[in-house]
């Protein structure tokens, strides 16, 4: 009796953790949380999402890596994260590093 209650217990604990991803929102929170716990840096924001290859999701993250002051001259990074289609984080890496008052180009 008591091994079936822990097998369902372990079987709801796996399938809340692999659901599927269900829209741009969700996998956006599944990057930045993901992230997050890697980098161990302030999240400014999400700045793109969209859809990856084989259902996954690919999302930009900007992060504050280096607070200054003025806060103009703290230093900022965007992270490429890939989720599969359960929201697990494949892969990261940062793909561009900013001053926050510096101009797009």
């Amino acid at each position: 009796m008591t091994e079936t209650r822990e097998r369902s217990r372990a079987t709801a604990g796996a399938s809340t953790r692999s659901r599927a991803v269900r829209g741009a929102k969700d996998a956006a929170e599944c990057a930045a949380e993901g992230l997050a716990q890697l980098v161990h840096h302030r999240l400014e924001g999400v700045s793109a999402v969209g859809r990856g290859e084989d259902d996954g999701w690919i999302v930009d993250i900007d992060v504050l890596e280096l607070a200054r002051i003025p806060d103009t001259t703290s230093l900022l990074a965007t992270y490429r994260v890939e989720l599969d289609a359960e929201g697990e984080l494949l892969q990261y890496r940062r793909i561009a590093r900013y001053r926050r008052g510096a101009q797009d180009q």
